[in-house]
């Protein structure tokens, strides 16, 4: 795709249809480009925004390949999809990014740790678990995560002792060391075609002990400019070293002694983003589109500090969700609201966001911890 492409009459495809499909989409409206998205839900969030849904399942080969070939270029908001002929579309010429060649080796959190390894990128201890002897080599605590399909603390559980051993995941995984962490940070890595890389604010990330869900982000994270400039050198070399093209999720550990680790990373868009929308001057969102489409990546100025907080479904309940005190935070200053339009909530489920403004991070931390405790989202069934 050239810089003589005639972007007026863009077509986008999106593989998910969720919430991070949804505010693609409206990136790529506002844009002006022509939005199909593929997802098995009927009227699933993007389906809502966007100009045309596929309705099919992440692994259906045959409505994967419609929608690569009735657009000019497809992207992801989900990293669990069908690879095989999504390669072969992208050896035919087909563009599609991140390619699927890097999508697949993401999929495998075992083999994608093993790359950032072998290439200088400092990532926790692991091993590759072959038998239950390999799951007491590092002692006790030890994590132990599932090769594939895990997020959102799914497909992971710490062993702590040799009488978990029984318990453990069945599943082709391994095996990390425990680190002693002092701040759980990320950053938001964008490539475009050409090469060119830039790179947002360092966050710190704060999650639910409940199920392992971020809980909140906030931007910029409470570091120093050397460490800072330290993480992102880090992050940057991740997706050069992936050669990928598009939005990257680096996650990352800062432990108590000062290292700092790689963690995991998405291939789109990523929670620890959502606070671009208001606090940047390029959102994580139009970003991805700029950069699968071959147009010069935007800036990444923090325009404001930040605080995101996420919006999960309230434990006992279930059903059509509704949202209680949405007009009382709605009084607090500088505070976004976003509700992604899933129909349906259950506990812990990722119902929306909100995003809070504030020179001073303290105080917008202060202002979304007192809109978390208003903001509820309920369903109509009690369980």
């Amino acid at each position: 795709m050239d810089k003589n492409f005639n972007y007026s009459s863009l077509k986008l495809g999106i593989i998910g249809g969720g919430q991070l499909g949804k505010i693609m989409s409206q990136k790529a409206k506002k844009m002006g480009f022509h939005v199909t998205i593929l997802d098995p839900t009927f009227n699933c969030p993007a389906a809502q925004v966007s100009d045309k849904h596929i309705m099919g399942g992440f692994h259906d080969v045959e409505k994967l390949e419609q929608l690569v070939q009735e657009t000019d270029v497809t992207t992801f908001e989900l990293e669990h999809v069908e690879t095989s002929i999504l390669k072969k579309l992208y050896d035919h010429g087909h563009v599609i990014h991140p390619s699927p060649y890097v999508i697949e080796l993401i999929q495998n959190k075992y083999e994608q740790k093993k790359l950032l390894d072998k290439e200088g990128i400092p990532v926790p201890k692991y091993k590759n678990v072959l038998s239950e002897q390999d799951l007491a080599s590092f002692g006790f605590p030890v994590i132990q995560k599932t090769k594939r399909d895990g997020y959102d603390g799914k497909g992971v559980m710490m062993l702590k002792s040799e009488a978990d051993i029984p318990h453990a995941i069945q599943s082709d995984s391994f095996i990390e060391e425990l680190i002693e962490i002092d701040k759980e940070l990320a950053v938001i890595v964008a490539r475009n075609m050409e090469g060119e890389v830039t790179s947002y604010p360092v966050v710190e990330m704060l999650f639910d002990d409940r199920v392992n869900i971020c809980d909140s982000v906030m931007a910029p994270a409470k570091i120093s400019k050397a460490l800072e400039a330290k993480v992102i050198e880090i992050s940057e070399k991740s997706i050069q070293v992936l050669e990928g093209v598009g939005i990257f999720g680096v996650e990352l550990f800062l432990t108590q002694s000062g290292e700092v680790l790689v963690n995991e990373i998405a291939p789109r868009p990523h929670n620890s983003g959502h606070y671009t929308v208001e606090a940047c001057a390029t959102s994580q969102f139009e970003q991805i589109i700029r950069a699968v489409t071959n147009l010069p990546l935007g800036s990444t100025k923090l325009l404001s500090p930040s605080v995101m907080i996420n919006l999960l479904g309230e434990e006992g309940y279930e059903g059509e969700p509704f949202i209680e005190g949405i007009h009382d935070a709605l009084e607090i200053p500088e505070l976004s609201f976003h509700f992604y339009g899933k129909t349906f909530t259950k506990p812990f489920r990722k119902m929306g966001h909100i995003t809070v403004l504030d020179d001073d991070i303290d105080e917008a931390l202060a202002k979304a911890n007192k809109a978390k405790k208003i903001l509820k989202v309920k369903g109509s069934k009690k369980i």
